[in-house]
């Protein structure tokens, strides 16, 4: 708990020092395809809006933000280069980022079945949020689709990640425990909200 506490408040600091254009550049390189959990970079944030050191409205516009700057690179990536392309690319350097062609190939799937509302469920789940800009360059999803979809679905989550982090505040014990359960949470009304639209256009 020492070692992780120390870590959190070392979190806090950069986040403190970045400010609003750090968690913009921050939430931009966790939406793209380098690993990165956006849960370091919002609940620290929260924490210091309980702090009264930054304003909800304006994190939750960076973080917003920079979710769909990263998005929009796997999504012109996927764009330009195309499915085969980008499957060769990951099958040699895929490892490094912790992609596999399988993942693609699971989340291209998905998404042409499941459409536009992919894209929203997609940025609410983990692993798959950094995927699912990917199904929608190689299917030339419409950008101003692919946009709102996006930013609404980055928006919820880091609503609900800087929310995490006013509440519970610097008590990282309780963190980690509603963490979990949120992501749990979180899964299980995407599989409701799935689940709806599955039964509604199969009727």
């Amino acid at each position: 708990m020492s070692v992780l506490q120390t870590f959190a408040d070392w979190l806090v600091q950069t986040i403190g020092t970045s400010g609003y254009t750090g968690i913009t550049v921050l939430m931009a390189v966790e939406s793209s395809f380098i690993p990165f959990p956006s849960e370091v970079i919002l609940i620290p944030a929260g924490i210091l809006i309980q702090r009264g050191e930054l304003s909800f409205w304006l994190v939750l516009l960076a973080s917003t933000f920079g979710s769909l700057i990263g998005a929009y690179v796997n999504y012109y990536i996927a764009l330009t280069l195309g499915r085969k392309t980008v499957n060769t690319l990951v099958a040699k350097y895929g490892s490094f980022f912790l992609l596999s062609k399988s993942s693609i190939i699971k989340a291209e799937r998905y998404f042409a079945q499941h459409g536009t509302i992919t894209t929203f469920i997609g940025r609410l789940i983990p692993v798959i949020r950094q995927l699912i800009s990917l199904p929608a360059g190689f299917g030339k999803m419409p950008l101003i689709l692919f946009t709102l979809w996006t930013a609404f679905g980055a928006g919820v989550w880091s609503f609900i990640l800087i929310t995490l982090g006013i509440i519970v505040g610097e008590n990282y014990t309780l963190l980690h425990q509603y963490l979990n359960q949120i992501t749990l949470g979180v899964v299980g009304i995407c599989l409701i909200v799935g689940l709806c639209y599955y039964y509604k256009h199969k009727r």
